[in-house]
């Protein structure tokens, strides 16, 4: 089938891999424009973009999808289906009906759970063990298209969202031409989604980062893993910042009443602190600003932080 490709970042590329060496021909790529990139701000182009035209493969950079000049363009192209992985806007209306199959759209869980934006994330920060990828045939809300195929997941004890982007990421690519295929064969039919179980996810946003000791200790840890690496965790120790980059709950937790954010203990294996509902969670590893990252034994060495301190 002919299929015009809308993606942009890292995720979307083993998509756009498995298209380009599959039967099925990507006659266009349509990604978000170059963007200013590191220190010196240099205009760097969507990986999408580079791989497009490493295949010579027609790449478009509309600052957005609206108007005439957008649909003709779709229109002349005489594709069979857009395929969307994670472009970053939302495809206008009238656009969805101009290809023959209409849009089909890879979502990074289990729909109808983790509509939204950042899927991935909050299944992590939700403390699921089992998340996934979706083919959807995309429709005027959000996520809310009907289901074509899905895969299940598992989500390692371990795994934060830099580690479990990159596995659906593949799972993905795979599921995808999967449905093209079955599309194709007509094989494949879609059916409506559930609303039971349906939930949107919110935009991550830099303010997630801040610690809330009043927090049980797990949420705590479920939020590192969905935060890494942005927006992170941070609290604030003796009037400035400190990153936190490892994070376990303590089981069980040492007794007492103390409020949240105070320092039980520190030592080499990490600095215990009281969360809350009398949890704890132990810092293993930690950078202050304008320091280098390092673990609780080497902080230690540097910082005689006490029992009874407070953090946050």
């Amino acid at each position: 089938m002919r299929v015009v490709f809308y993606g942009t970042p890292d995720f979307a590329v083993p998509t756009l891999q498995r298209l380009i060496g599959s039967h099925h021909q990507v006659v266009q790529v349509v990604t978000k424009p170059d963007r200013p990139v590191g220190r010196h701000q240099e205009l760097t182009a969507p990986p999408i973009a580079e791989l497009a035209r490493a295949h010579d493969i027609p790449v478009l950079q509309p600052k957005s999808l609206k108007g005439p000049q957008v649909e003709q363009n779709l229109v002349d192209a005489a594709v069979d289906a857009g395929v969307v992985v994670a472009y970053g806007k939302l495809i206008p209306a009238p656009l969805l009906s101009i290809p023959r199959l209409g849009f089909i759209n890879l979502h990074p869980s289990l729909l109808p759970r983790h509509r939204g934006p950042s899927p991935v994330q909050w299944a992590l920060v939700c403390g699921d063990r089992v998340t996934g990828v979706t083919t959807m045939q995309l429709d005027e809300g959000m996520d809310t298209g009907p289901i074509l195929l899905q895969r299940r997941v598992e989500i390692g004890p371990k795994d934060t969202a830099e580690q479990l982007f990159p596995k659906l990421a593949e799972v993905g690519a795979e599921l995808m031409l999967e449905t093209l295929d079955g599309l194709e064969a007509g094989t494949v039919t879609a059916r409506p989604q559930p609303e039971d179980g349906a939930n949107v996810t919110p935009m991550l946003r830099r303010n997630f980062a801040k610690v809330d000791w009043g927090m049980p200790a797990r949420q705590l840890v479920n939020r590192l893993r969905g935060f890494t690496p942005w927006p992170g965790l941070y609290t604030t120790f003796r009037g400035g910042r400190l990153k936190i980059f490892g994070l376990d709950e303590v089981t069980p937790p040492p007794e007492g009443a103390e409020r949240p954010g105070t320092v039980l203990a520190a030592e080499p294996a990490g600095i215990v602190v009281r969360c809350g509902r009398r949890s704890a969670a132990r810092i293993t590893e930690m950078q202050r600003d304008g320091r280098r990252r390092m673990p609780a034994d080497a902080f230690l060495i540097g910082e005689r932080v006490s029992r009874g301190e407070q953090l946050g």
